[in-house]
């Protein structure tokens, strides 16, 4: 642990002499344990603990369900309402690009440090290397800013977004944070709009939770297409019907570079 907390302490200051208790609660790490090959890494971060899941079917998307606590997504909440963004009945999504709000950069910081600390729980062992064991590539990763740009959302029941793939406008590395209704977002591969309707597109569902954070880098970004159909009859996990409320989304992504 002395040696995980000099890591930290490198990447991120030392928060005995940065700014107070807020900061230094973004720094206290407890323990952490691993298992790879698709399953999940555990670490501890904040004080709390971490689960990543690697969705075993697209390399580069991985799932953190346990990203925010209840208290943290109502801070987030309150802070995406005061921006004052969605209340008109019409507003339904809002765009930040360069300098984002300060929820948004410690958003940002928080996501950086449990990658960090995901991706150091995985070498603690003698796991496999490669891809496997890759959360968030490391020249993403150090990148400065981790992102620039933010896209935030709300779905009423009922509404979703079609398939896509993100703009190659933006760089690799997309990080999505899902708030309030529960909701399971559909990947299928790129090319496969050619499928007859005998033979439908296979699409991989992932569950996304209240306070989850999910990342898309490499094939699971530039390859593969997300869409979240939330008309009744879509949205079923483990057989049962998830009953759909209102959802908040708030994406982080990187401009390319113009030059």
């Amino acid at each position: 642990m002395d040696e995980l907390q000099t890591i930290l302490t490198e990447a991120f200051g030392d928060s005995s002499n940065s700014e107070g208790e807020e900061e230094e609660q973004f720094l206290h790490v407890h323990s952490a344990e691993n298992k790879v090959n698709g399953k999940a890494l555990t670490g501890s971060v904040f004080g709390e603990t971490h689960n990543w899941e690697r969705i075993s079917e697209i390399d580069g998307l991985w799932l953190c369900k346990d990203f925010l606590s209840p208290d943290q997504q109502s801070k987030l909440l309150s802070s995406i309402q005061q921006e004052g963004w969605f209340a008109e009945s019409s507003s339904n999504q809002a765009m930040r690009f360069g300098d984002l709000p300060g929820w948004a950069v410690e958003l940002s910081r928080s996501i950086h440090e449990v990658i960090l600390f995901g991706s150091y729980a995985a070498e603690l062992e003698n796991c496999e290397k490669g891809k496997e064991a890759c959360i968030f590539p490391q020249d993403l990763l150090w990148r400065e800013p981790l992102f620039d740009q933010l896209i935030a959302n709300m779905y009423q029941p009922g509404e979703g977004i079609c398939p896509h793939v993100d703009l190659m406008r933006f760089e690799d590395g997309i990080a999505i944070v899902s708030l309030e209704s529960s909701c399971v977002m559909h990947f299928s591969r790129v090319g496969n709009e050619t499928c007859s309707a005998q033979d439908p597109p296979h699409k991989t569902p992932v569950l996304l939770t209240p306070g989850c954070l999910i990342l898309m880098w490499g094939e699971a970004r530039y390859l593969w297409k997300h869409e979240i159909n939330r008309k009744p009859g879509f949205q079923i996990w483990e057989g049962q019907e998830i009953d759909q409320k209102k959802r908040i989304s708030v994406t982080l992504r990187k401009l390319g570079r113009t030059d």
